[in-house]
C-alpha cells in the first residue's frame, strides 16, 4: 500500500509543478535556445561555459519533475523511459507547448487520483 501512495505523491507533485509559473519560466527560456544565446552568450571559453551551465539549469528548472518521473517509474522499464523522453520532447520542441504542459498535468494528476482510488 506505501509504495502506490508513494507513487501518487510524485505523480501528484510532478502534475502540480506543470502548472507552476517557474515551469513556464524556465520551459519559455529552454524551448528558445537561440534567443538564450543572442541575448546572455558571451565569447571566449568561459562565456560558452557559462552559458551552457545556465541553460542546462533552465532545463532543469523545466523538466526536473518529469526527470524526477523517469527515474521512478523507469528503472528498469524501457517502455516509461521512452514515453516520459518523448513527453518531454514534445513539451520543448512543439509549437503549442505551454497546452501541452497543462495537459501532461491534468493527465498525471488523474493517474496519482486513480492510484489512491484503485488501492
Amino acid at each position: 500500500v506505501g509504495g502506490h501512495v508513494l507513487a501518487a505523491a510524485i505523480l501528484a507533485v510532478a502534475a502540480l509543478y506543470q502548472f507552476s509559473h517557474v515551469k513556464v519560466a524556465c520551459l519559455d527560456r529552454c524551448r528558445s535556445p537561440i534567443h538564450f544565446i543572442m541575448h546572455f552568450g558571451s565569447p571566449g571559453m568561459s562565456g560558452t561555459l557559462k552559458l551552457g551551465l545556465v541553460h542546462g539549469l533552465f532545463c532543469l528548472g523545466c523538466c526536473w519533475a518529469l526527470m524526477l518521473l523517469l527515474f521512478v517509474a523507469g528503472v528498469m522499464n524501457l517502455g516509461w523511459v521512452a514515453a516520459i523522453a518523448a513527453i518531454i520532447f514534445l513539451e520543448k520542441v512543439a509549437p503549442r507547448g505551454r497546452p501541452i504542459s497543462t495537459a501532461i498535468g491534468i493527465v498525471l494528476l488523474a493517474v496519482a487520483a486513480g492510484l489512491i482510488i484503485i488501492r
